[in-house]
Order: C-alpha cells, then sequence, then structure tokens
C-alpha cells in the first residue's frame, strides 16, 4: 500500500513505530491503524473465538478487529483499538491473542473445531459431566478467556478526576455538533464540547464535501478558533461520553497524554463528571457490513472507512498496481468508488443488488450482482461475483462494504430508552424516552447529509437555550450538500458457508439460525446464546444486521423482532481511570486526629481505624516489644492518670423542639426524659432487631443533644439519621449536623483524672456532688476556650472526655501533659484502650458485628416496651428471642496460653463441629491488671455457666484451649472506681 496525494497528515514530520517488533514508519495526525494500512500491513489481529485472520473493518471507536498491546512493561495496555491510538514516536505495538505469531497461529486450529463450537455450545458442552467443571473446564476457560494480556504490574501513570457545570453539552464534535457549539457559544451560555477522536470534524475529516465552496476541513479549523476564542465555551477533544446517569450527569474521559511516548508529569487520563443542564447528543452514525461467505478476509472493510482511510489519511487500501471493489445496498457506497478514483486508485468494480444502482462516476457498476465468496486467508485476493445466478471469481486486494448506516444511538438508551425502527432509514432511531434534558442531532437523529446535519445542529441547540431562557442570534450556516441516501434492504447474502455478523466473537448468520431453531428468538435471549455485541465494541457494527437476519428468520418485521439497548459505558474504560488517581496512599482517604502532629512528635505508632489514623501507642526507651508499651499504658490508667485522643468517634448534634422525641424513635431506649446536663448510653437497632451501633446522647439543653457513635459507623448514623429525619418523619421539628471534624476530643482516664483537670478548667466545680457520672456541661479552660464536658468511661475508671474546637486540640493535649508531669500522666494508644475496654466488658464492633441482639449482649432491658423505635419489635421475633448466646468472659485455666479472637467455643470432650459449636470469641488480649489473657465471647446460655469450662478451639492451628467461664467485667464488676 502506499500514500496518496492530500490528506491531513504532517508529511514534514516522520515518526518511528513497531508493530510486532517490526519497524514502520508514520506522520503526526495517523492512527496507529492508517500507518500500519500505509505500510502496507493488512493482518492486523485475530478473532477470540477462531483465531480468524482479520484486518482492519473500521476507522472508529466501532472497530471490533484491530485491537493490539501497546507499550511495554507497566504501561502495557491490552486492547486497545488501532483506529483510535494515535501514532506517536516511539510507539510499540503487538498483535494479541496469538501463538506463536500473529501470521502463524497455532490456536487457529480451533476453526478446524468450528462445527462443534456452534453457538450455545458452552451451555450445552460445559454441563456434564459434573466432576469436569472444576478440573478440566474451568482452568481452561480461564486460560482462554480475555484478548490481550496484562503486565500484573502497578500502573506507574497518574489519573485525576474532574466536575464540570454547564448550560449545553454537546457530545460530539462533526458537523451537527460544531453548529450546535457554536450556536450556544455565541448566546453566550456555558458550553462543553465533547468529542473522542483528537481532532474535531467528525466525518467531515474523511469526505470530499466542500462547505462554502471550500474543503470541509477548512470550516472545521475556522469553527475551531471560533469556539477558542468564546470564554464560556470548553472544547474537549480525546473524550469520550461513556454514560449518562441521573440528574443530567454524564460521564467522560479525556485521553490527557495517552498520545505521547513521555507524560512528563502530566495525569494519563482525567475522569470527567459532567453536569449539563441540556445536552446535544450529536454522536453521529456507524456504516454496517453485509455479510457473505468469508467476508472476515483481511482487505475487506466498511467502505467509509475506506474513504476516510483515503481522504482524512491519505491511504490507498491496495498497493500500486491492484484494484479495489465496493459492495453496496445504498448510494453512499458509491461515494467512495468516486473518491478513490480521484485518488488515483484504481476500482474494478461497484457490486450493487440493485436493478437500478447509480453510476456516479467513471466506474463499472454490477447491478442486481452480489458478492458471494472472498479469498485469501492472510489477505483478500479475490472475490466472487454472482449475478443472474452466475458466479464470477475477479481478482481485488480490497473491497468496501456498506450496507447503510445506524445511527449512535447508545447515550440516548442509558435510561432504558428503547430506539424506534425507521422504515425510511432502514435503522434504529432515538425514541422519545430520552434521559432528561437530552436532544439528538446530525447522523444520529436520522439527519444524514452535511446540509441537513448542520440545519439540525442549530435547531436544536436553539432549542435547548429556549428551554433555558437563553436567546440565541441567527447563526450562518454554509452551504452543503444535501444529496438523499438511497438505499434498499438487503441484510446478509444467503448461501452456503460462514457469513460472518460480529466479528470480534466471531457469530455467524448460521449461529443466528440455529439459535432461531433452538428457540432463542426474544433478542436477548440471542445476544446471550450466541454472544452477539458481548463484545469490546458492543456489536456497534453487528446488532442491527443480526436482528434483521433474525426478523427474517421468523418472518416478523424488525420492529415485532425489537432491539437490545445499551448500557454504559459507550467505549472501554480503564479502571484506573475510574479510581481517578485513587491508588497507594490515595486509595481512600486518612483522615488525621487534631492530635496527630504531636502523637508523631512522641514517636507513637499509628494504625488505620477506618478512615483515620490514630495512635496505636507510644513506645518509650528501653520497650523492645509492642506489649511492654501497651501494658505500661494500660497501667497507667489503673494507676494514675491517661489520656487518649478520642475524636474519631461521631459526634452529631440533634436540635429542635422534637429532637426528644426523634432520639426515643432512633435509639431503643428513652432518650426524651433525659433531664439537661446529663449523658445516657444508647443502642441502635437495624430494621430486622440486630444492634448495628452504640454510643452516648448528652442533653445540653431543653432542645439540644450530642450523640457519639462508633468509630466505624460515624457516617452510617448520620446517614440514616437524615434518612429518617426527612423520609420517616418529617413533620418533626428537628435538624442534625455532622460535627465530627469540630470539635478535638480528649478522655482523661484515672483516679488522678479529676486532679488534673481541676488545673485546666475554669471556676468549674468537677466534685462528685456537683457533677456525677453521667453528667455533661459546657464550660471554658485554660482562661476563656470554650468547651465541653462529659463524665463518661470507656475504661472503669473515674474518667471524663473533655472537647474543644478541633483547632485547639493539639494545644489542649500538650497542656494537658504539662500539667499532669507530677501526676504521672501518660498518653495511650488503640491497644491499650482495647486492654481497657475488654477487662471491663464493653462491647465494640467486634460484638455488635450484625449478628448479635441486645439480649445477646446483657443489654436486653435496653430495648424499650414503653415506645417504639427501629427495629424494637422486629427484635421480639421468636427466633431472635430464642437465641440464647450471651455475652460472657474467659480466662484460660492456664493464664499463659493466648486465645484468640475468632476461636470457637465446645464442650470439653465433645465432638468439635458446626452442630456443637456453642459460640464463638470476639475479643482478646493480655490483662497486666490480671496477669493472664482475657477475652469476651459469645456462648450458648452463657449466663447461666460462670464457673464452667470450655474448650477454645482454633481448628486452623490445631489448638485447644480450657477456659473458664467467668463476668465479663474483669475489673470492678460493681463500677464503683467511675463513680467515685
Amino acid at each position: 500500500m502506499s500514500r496518496l496525494d492530500g490528506g491531513l497528515v504532517d508529511r514534514d514530520r516522520v515518526l518511528s513505530f513497531s508493530f510486532d517488533g517490526r519497524r514502520y514508519v508514520g506522520h503526526p495526525g495517523d492512527t496507529l491503524a492508517s500507518a500500519l494500512l500505509a505500510n502496507g500491513v493488512k493482518l492486523m489481529g485475530r478473532s477470540f473465538k477462531y483465531h480468524r485472520p482479520r484486518g482492519v473493518l473500521s476507522a472508529g471507536s466501532e472497530e471490533p478487529n484491530a485491537l493490539v498491546e501497546l507499550r511495554t512493561g507497566p504501561r502495557q495496555e491490552p486492547n486497545t483499538r488501532a483506529t483510535v491510538a494515535e501514532l506517536f514516536d516511539g510507539l510499540e505495538a503487538r498483535s494479541q491473542n496469538r501463538f506463536p505469531s500473529l501470521g502463524f497461529d497455532l490456536l487457529g486450529v480451533n476453526d478446524l473445531f468450528a462445527p462443534f463450537l456452534t453457538a450455545g455450545f458452552y451451555y450445552k458442552t460445559f454441563m456434564w459431566p459434573k466432576a469436569f467443571w472444576e478440573k478440566l473446564y474451568e482452568p481452561a476457560i480461564r486460560r482462554a478467556a480475555g484478548l490481550g494480556r496484562l503486565s500484573m504490574e502497578p500502573d506507574p501513570d497518574a489519573y485525576d478526576k474532574g466536575f464540570l457545570h454547564c448550560d449545553l453539552l454537546v457530545i460530539g464534535g462533526g458537523a451537527a455538533g460544531l453548529s450546535a457549539a457554536l450556536t450556544a457559544g455565541h448566546a453566550g451560555a456555558r458550553v462543553v464540547l465533547a468529542d473522542e477522536d483528537f481532532r474535531l470534524g467528525g466525518r467531515l475529516l474523511a469526505e470530499s464535501h466542500l462547505l462554502d465552496d471550500a474543503p470541509a476541513p477548512d470550516w472545521v479549523r475556522m469553527v475551531e478558533a471560533e469556539l477558542a476564542s468564546l470564554p464560556n465555551v470548553r472544547v474537549l477533544t480525546r473524550t469520550t461520553v461513556f454514560g449518562a446517569y441521573d440528574h443530567g450527569i454524564y460521564g467522560a474521559v479525556e485521553r490527557v497524554s495517552d498520545h505521547l511516548a513521555d507524560p512528563a508529569g502530566r495525569v494519563r487520563q482525567t475522569l470527567w463528571r459532567i453536569t449539563a443542564k441540556r445536552t446535544v447528543l450529536a454522536g453521529g452514525a456507524t456504516e454496517r457490513h453485509v455479510p457473505f461467505r468469508n467476508n472476515d478476509r483481511p482487505g475487506i472493510m466498511l467502505a467509509g472507512a475506506m474513504r476516510a482511510y483515503a481522504n482524512r489519511w491519505a491511504v490507498s487500501p491496495v498497493a500500486r498496481g491492484e484494484r479495489v471493489a465496493i459492495f453496496t445496498n445504498n448510494d453512499d457506497g458509491h461515494r467512495t468508488a468516486v473518491d478513490l478514483l480521484a485518488k488515483g486508485v484504481p476500482v474494478l468494480a461497484v457490486i450493487d443488488p440493485r436493478e437500478d444502482a447509480p453510476r456516479l462516476g467513471g466506474y463499472q457498476v454490477m447491478a442486481g450482482a452480489t458478492v458471494t465468496g472472498a479469498r485469501g486467508r492472510l489477505g483478500l485476493r479475490s472475490i466472487e461475483v454472482t449475478r443472474n445466478g452466475q458466479p464470477e471469481w475477479l481478482e481485488c486486494s480490497a473491497l468496501g462494504v456498506s450496507g447503510g448506516w445506524n445511527p449512535n444511538v447508545n447515550l440516548a438508551s442509558h435510561h432504558r430508552g428503547r430506539p424506534v425502527w425507521s422504515e425510511d432509514h432502514l435503522a434504529f432511531l432515538p425514541g422519545g424516552d430520552l434521559p432528561s434534558g437530552m436532544t439528538v442531532a446530525g447522523a444520529a437523529a436520522g439527519q444524514g447529509s452535511t446540509h441537513a446535519a448542520l440545519h439540525d445542529g442549530v435547531a436544536q441547540a436553539r432549542a435547548a437555550l429556549d428551554a433555558l431562557g437563553i436567546a440565541a442570534s441567527e447563526t450562518a450556516v454554509p452551504v452543503a450538500e444535501d444529496a438523499p441516501l438511497r438505499q434498499t434492504a438487503f441484510w446478509h447474502v444467503p448461501g452456503r458457508g460462514r457469513a460472518w455478523v460480529d466479528f470480534q466473537n466471531d457469530v455467524t448468520v448460521k449461529d443466528i439460525a440455529l439459535a432461531h431453531k433452538e428457540n432463542m428468538r426474544p433478542v436477548e435471549h440471542l445476544k446471550r446464546w450466541t454472544t452477539l455485541g458481548m463484545a469490546t465494541d458492543q456489536g456497534k457494527t453487528a446488532n442491527v444486521t443480526a436482528l434483521a437476519v433474525m426478523a427474517e428468520l421468523t418472518g416478523k418485521g424488525i420492529p415485532q423482532t425489537g432491539t437490545t439497548i445499551f448500557r454504559p459505558p459507550y467505549t472501554p474504560v480503564a479502571l484506573s481511570v475510574l479510581g481517578g488517581g485513587n491508588t497507594g496512599p490515595g486509595f481512600r482517604p486518612t483522615r488525621l486526629t487534631p492530635t496527630h502532629e504531636w502523637a508523631k512528635a512522641e514517636g507513637a505508632t499509628f494504625v488505620e481505624v477506618g478512615q483515620w489514623m490514630r495512635a496505636q501507642y507510644f513506645p518509650k526507651d528501653g520497650e523492645s516489644h509492642w506489649r511492654q508499651s501497651v501494658d505500661r499504658e494500660a497501667r497507667a490508667v489503673r494507676s494514675g492518670v491517661g489520656l487518649c485522643d478520642v475524636t474519631t468517634l461521631g459526634k452529631i448534634d440533634v436540635q429542635g423542639a422534637d429532637a426528644g422525641e426523634f432520639l426515643n424513635r432512633v435509639y431503643s431506649n428513652m432518650m426524651g426524659t433525659l433531664k439537661v446536663g446529663r449523658v445516657r448510653y444508647g443502642l441502635m437497632l437495624r430494621e430486622d432487631g440486630f444492634v448495628y451501633d452504640d454510643g452516648t446522647c448528652a442533653r445540653l439543653a431543653e432542645d439540644h443533644f450530642v450523640v457519639t457513635t462508633t468509630t466505624a459507623n460515624a457516617g452510617l448514623v448520620f446517614r440514616n439519621m437524615e434518612f429518617a429525619r426527612q423520609c420517616l418523619w418529617a413533620e418533626l421539628d428537628v435538624q442534625v449536623i455532622s460535627t465530627t471534624d469540630a470539635w478535638a476530643q480528649i478522655a482523661v482516664a484515672g483516679p488522678h483524672a479529676r486532679t488534673l483537670l481541676s488545673r485546666l478548667v475554669d471556676d468549674f466545680d468537677l466534685s462528685n456532688e456537683a457533677f456525677p457520672f453521667m453528667a455533661c456541661g459546657d464550660l471554658t479552660v485554660c482562661g476563656g476556650l470554650r468547651a465541653r464536658l462529659f463524665r463518661i468511661s470507656f475504661s472503669g475508671e473515674l474518667a471524663y472526655e473533655i472537647a474543644v474546637p478541633a483547632r485547639y486540640g493539639n494545644a489542649l493535649m500538650a497542656r494537658l501533659m504539662e500539667r499532669g508531669q507530677d501526676l504521672g500522666a501518660t498518653p495511650y494508644g488503640t491497644e491499650a484502650l482495647a486492654v481497657l475496654r475488654i477487662e471491663k466488658g464493653h462491647a465494640v464492633a467486634a460484638e455488635i458485628n450484625g449478628q448479635t441482639t441486645a439480649a445477646m449482649l446483657g443489654l436486653g432491658r435496653m430495648v424499650s416496651e414503653k415506645k417504639d423505635s427501629i427495629g424494637a419489635v422486629m427484635s421480639r421475633r421468636e427466633g431472635m428471642v430464642a437465641d440464647r448466646r450471651r455475652l460472657v468472659g474467659l480466662m484460660p485455666v492456664d493464664p499463659s496460653q493466648q486465645v484468640v479472637a475468632g476461636a470457637h467455643l465446645f464442650d470439653p470432650g465433645a465432638e468439635q463441629g458446626t452442630a456443637t459449636d456453642q459460640g464463638w470469641v470476639t475479643s482478646s488480649c493480655f490483662s497486666p491488671h490480671l496477669g493472664s489473657y482475657i477475652s469476651l465471647g459469645l456462648l450458648e446460655d452463657g449466663d447461666a455457666r460462670v464457673g464452667d469450662v470450655v474448650i477454645a478451639a482454633n481448628p486452623l492451628a490445631g489448638v485447644n484451649i480450657e477456659t473458664k467461664v467467668v463476668s465479663p467485667h474483669f475489673v470492678d464488676p460493681d463500677g464503683e472506681r467511675l463513680r467515685d
């Protein structure tokens, strides 16, 4: 093959690239496909099932055949369509789905077994014998699955995400899209124009048409410059709008640096979330082919694509001295012959099944004829033309096929709107049930001529602006061709042999016929039985043809046969960009407590707790093991005073005249009777009656409560409260707001807690009489800083939690440590916190895991029978009441033996199995105060088995430990310390 004159490539620069290890050259403006064709490469891929040789079929994102791997190493990218891969210097590309080479693929032997691999064979074959599935079928399917290969190395590229808001989103930069964007831009509307190509223009770049007596690309450049001058217009090239979502939101991917050899610090792709008041879909149309025997030979491509390669990329489909043929049922195919002749490419003939086929130029027309076969396994050599029942073989090296054009209705169907069949267009057009605010223009709406597309773009933009109350001035539209597209319904060539419908998944006309015989006639069944349209191209060139074949077999019309609808994404989207670059540390947000910097300076070891980084423990010099640090911190709390940042606990302000009633309905226990200045422990149930969170509720005023939640469930509880406020009980006068980030909260726990706090508070009585256990109040500290104080304890010791505005948290911790030096003030982390709470028998997420009831936790009386609340009725179901597992303490008979959380509990001597399982260990730690490992667990009839010995079994490690059932309250079971 060779370059032609003209085109839109930069011939002043030469780009070097490789394909399957062989070096070639191209030019800026080339795609990988156009550059390969210019270098005489026809064979570019292998089909999925039969590994048949395949060449490029199209010139756009609908390409089913030319899928390649780009780049090497960690940046290797499989399944890239060569037709949209922009050429750059040093590009390395490889064919895929072949072994050992593209020209000689041993897996091509699959083609010999085609009679056994027909439609639905996997449903029929892999059902029996049952024993073969795990050992034979599944491993074989997994090895065969997929097309390209991943490098299995971490992706080194950066990805981004962004948000755009506009009055009008224009999808598609062809004739209709450009005229729509220009109209809206001149009207002053905020416009976003997105096009998947690296150049604006769409099909205008592929045609030889004139606009105002000038080449169409000249008009495109003029409009592009005009749009660039408008500050209210944003043009996004290399950007695919892949999905239409609710509320006028569209997902789009911009390929920022995919076309560069070295990103040089740029992000590779950006995920855009575009919110548009109105949308004009100007996505154009996709040409369809006509199946005939062996119509998948490399060198057979869509006639419109052949015209695009000649006009835009100046690529001849054949080498010098070779000839091209065209097979078409419409006038547009004849235009390809005209353009090729104008470029000096020999045209053998235009084969047209219509008896009244036109002649638009100096080429031979074979009217009333069809192509009935093709030869040339690795590249087309000849075609069989049949006219009046007489077959004739003609030598040619390329064949352009056109069976008509399908409007790109994909995005119009993303809200389950079904396209409507048009007999005039012989295609499906967008129906009336479009995504809210969307209109369709140009070829996507069946307006196929350039004149019609230009005017339709203006009209749809004006309609959208009118709906927004934006006045639009008259827009000058260039004079353009307005030839009607004459075509006839001709869907496939009947005959023997395999005629390919879906190229990527190797679906033939015979497969569709077999699906019909096996009663897989509904379109959804047809799709799944044959895998039609389930490949990476979503059947863009195949689906309508297949539906027409099924309609022919059933004797119904295409409208009665129906069609499948499309779902996002419009074209494949990389998972990396969907994550928006959130990998590594950015995979999930990290939140830091107000005292993080102080803890870091103190040498704390941190641990992830939900989204938070919390101090796990504070190692000191001479401590070689984490247990030494944790034991020291736990002892300090029990004997002196300890400080722990508990900011991460959820904090929700609940205010309003009906706040008490609202909380009565949210908590299982009574909250409306809580007195001002007091705190109450609360329990929340799911709708099914199981416990899902616990915390405290403090009443600061008659209409003002502060609720705390567990760290993990802070967001969930707030979300559920907001739902209940807005949807369940909208009549209540109540407002809720999360204040977790607004307040820093520090627990001050231990026998010296009151002494230490008295050194910071401003004229506030901390005596037991004035501020007893479960009291709360507003106060000031450190000479006027507003604060809140809660006398609550998670450790079982005399304890307070003091809250100050978050920006003062770090300073407060430093001041507490300074004022408490003589008292032995010790910071403690989450490990010591866990030891203290297990010693006291407090339930946390390990116990409140979604499987436990209030009764199981020993909190059954907290489900009030005096009022209704979420989950209360369901918690009294017979099956839940009958569950006799109860929270207990467990101590190993040998104190040195460690019982691990998750161990199962069995009676001594019982056979260990699910039938004899008595419960499980929920939490476990070493207690420095008891000198023994201790555990909490849920045990069958546990409250009646104190003193019994049970076996804690860890079957994974083969360990069985004798444990004694005790009270879950290991330290100060009467609670005297915390009330002191």
